[in-house]
């Protein structure tokens, strides 16, 4: 049995202390409330994230909120099931005789059926960020449509949303989450829109899949400083949650098209 010569130059990190900073980006080993680097309170336990060490410790859970619980056994019920697969051998046949599973098209994740999973996405938002309106985003060929709101301050089902201007054009080209804490102050925001839907903070996270941009995910408020690191977290964890919908949507449909 080979021996595993040590190597100086890799450092290793406990999971029991890991923590991974949702502001900055950085994993780093630490035992206080705040990042090392960036100061953020907004740190998610690398047990938890993973469940668990696996030293026999307790499986730990990242969600507390009682919203947070009741929104992934919904998401459960409600994300798209992919379509029932047939025999192997019809599926290779039809593949060797129609189009080649690589040749597929890309669903644009605007086209796909998404509901009711992605307007309880909306609502939660809304919720546990103490929003006063929320907005899903999905990509339409080069644009991004309005799927999904939720709120008095979101922007109308079907308005494209600009990705020249504003929070959520910035969030969709750089792909980074990225928070107004006024928009009165805050030359980065379409200040005429922001006026017109009474909107003061914003908070916008990218839908990524794949290093691909699928769409944005924002919530709104009619406060300024109304988002917190902890908003941040719960729109992160939501994101996530909407990009599984749209990968297992995307999954059956491809799936749909090749045994049709």
């Amino acid at each position: 049995m080979p021996v595993c010569k040590p190597r100086p130059h890799l450092s290793f990190l406990k999971l029991q202390t890991a923590v991974f900073c949702v502001q900055c980006e950085l994993i780093s080993e630490n035992n206080t409330t705040r990042c090392l680097a960036c100061g953020s309170t907004a740190l998610l336990g690398m047990s938890r994230l993973l469940g668990g060490s696996l030293r026999r410790e307790a499986t730990a859970t990242l969600l507390h909120d009682m919203e947070m619980d009741k929104l992934v056994r919904e998401l459960l019920a409600t994300v798209p099931a992919a379509a029932e697969p047939q025999e192997p051998s019809l599926i290779a046949a039809r593949n060797s005789e129609e189009t080649p599973v690589a040749t597929v098209p890309q669903v644009s994740p605007a086209l796909l059926d998404l509901e009711p999973a992605i307007s309880v996405l909306a609502s939660r938002a809304q919720a546990v960020t103490g929003a006063s309106g929320s907005a899903i985003g999905l990509k339409l060929g080069s644009d991004i449509v309005c799927s999904a709101r939720a709120g008095r301050t979101a922007p109308d089902l079907g308005v494209r949303l600009r990705d020249d201007a504003g929070l959520s054009g910035a969030c969709a080209r750089t792909g980074e989450i990225l928070r107004c804490d006024d928009t009165e102050n805050d030359p980065a925001v379409d200040r005429a829109s922001c006026r017109r839907l009474g909107v003061r903070s914003i908070l916008v996270a990218p839908l990524r899949h794949l290093r691909k941009t699928l769409g944005i995910f924002e919530v709104l408020s009619t406060e300024p400083r109304a988002f917190d690191d902890w908003a941040i977290v719960n729109l992160q964890l939501l994101s996530g949650f909407m990009v599984a919908a749209i990968a297992r949507a995307a999954v059956g449909e491809r799936t749909a098209k090749l045994l049709s």
